[in-house]
């Protein structure tokens, strides 16, 4: 189906679906997401110790300079990647560009019932599951939503075991 582009706003009833075969993507190899092939849909994660990294927030591209009436034509600005652990982690990284930040909180729970809300530091820009501590076994669930230049607001929940410890990180 080809893309379709609006000019002005766009009113749904019901609201828009994202169903198909397109709508899950898995990944088995160290992967860099991009907003064409990944916001939107759930992204099953079978590569227990490889990396995923997220595009780099383009929260105003500056489209009226390219002609464009609509300087934020080309923003990316509530994109939403959704992160499904089909594999255990063993060593499975989940980072930004480097510039961009994570806000929000992370939930990280054993089988025994207990957990642990982590949020991140200033500065953290890599989620690091272990699969035990920092969570990551089958079944975690992530969001990460583009909210603002530089920021990535994430939230959901990690199953892991033993003690447990912040998946949030520094590259």
């Amino acid at each position: 189906m080809a893309r379709t582009t609006f000019s002005g706003p766009v009113r749904s009833l019901r609201g828009f679906i994202t169903a198909g075969p397109d709508a899950v993507v898995n990944i088995t190899t160290e992967t860099t997401l991009t907003f064409a092939s990944h916001a939107g849909r759930v992204i099953e994660i079978n590569d227990a110790d490889g990396a995923v990294t997220l595009p780099t927030i383009q929260a105003d591209s500056k489209g009226a300079s390219a002609g464009q009436d609509d300087p934020n034509v080309n923003s990316q600005l509530g994109a939403v990647y959704r992160f499904y652990i089909g594999t255990d982690a063993t060593d499975l990284d989940i980072k930004t560009d480097g510039t961009d930040k994570f806000l929000g909180s992370l939930a990280v729970g054993v089988t025994d019932g207990s957990y642990k809300v982590f949020i991140p530091g200033a500065s953290n820009d890599v989620i690091s599951m272990n699969g035990g501590t920092q969570g990551g076994d089958k079944f975690s669930y992530l969001e990460i939503t583009a909210i603002a230049d530089n920021e990535y607001l994430v939230q959901g929940v990690l199953i892991g075991s033993g003690t447990i410890a912040t998946p949030f990180a520094d590259s």
